[in-house]
């Protein structure tokens, strides 16, 4: 008994020990790391000053709208989106900014055309000036997408018709706007 006791120290200082060597000396947790990239569109730079030059929209021999008049196309360079996107072209006809009265008889004071914007879509996206619907002018991408995008227009056409002249005036202007949004 009395060698029972002198060993039960012993015996009470291993077991911490035994405790120990049965427990792991490492310990693992995941730290997990999240972040975003949120859907974007830029609509990218435009070639050249950014405006169609048409010059002069008459035949000065008889007054009526040129049937030569065309504009070489604007590109807008970097494009991109970075999902699913929707690009829409919307343009105003070239109207008459000093002469602002109501045309008289036989005359007009707008010029009608078609913009288009091609290389985002398989479709090109197409606005016309003065039409009833324009049911062309929005497509979809299903896909995140960087290109440039090719903005033309043409089509042009005396609203009223084509035997209207156009007032005199020196400044007429319309505007061709490009969007491309991003599309949950």
């Amino acid at each position: 008994m009395r060698k029972l006791l002198l060993l039960a120290p012993l015996l009470i200082a291993a077991l911490p020990g035994a405790a120990l060597a049965q427990t792991s000396n490492t310990s693992t947790k995941n730290v997990g790391v999240i972040g975003t990239a949120p859907a974007m569109c830029f609509a990218g730079t435009v070639t050249g000053n950014g405006s169609y030059d048409l010059g002069v929209l008459i035949d000065t021999a008889n007054g009526q709208l040129r049937s030569d008049l065309s504009a070489p196309s604007k590109v807008l360079v970097g494009s991109f989106c970075t999902g699913r996107s929707t690009i829409t072209v919307a343009a105003t006809p070239l109207a008459a900014q000093n002469s602002t009265v109501a045309p008289p008889s036989g005359f007009s004071r707008q010029v009608n055309y078609t913009a288009t914007a091609t290389g985002w879509t398989t479709s090109p996206a197409s606005y016309t000036t003065g039409a009833a619907a324009n049911s062309a002018a929005s497509q979809t991408r299903a896909s995140a997408y960087t290109g440039d995008i090719t903005v033309a227009i043409s089509g042009f056409s005396t609203s009223g018709g084509q035997s209207l002249r156009l007032v005199a005036d020196d400044n007429y202007l319309g505007l061709v706007t490009v969007t491309i949004a991003a599309v949950n």
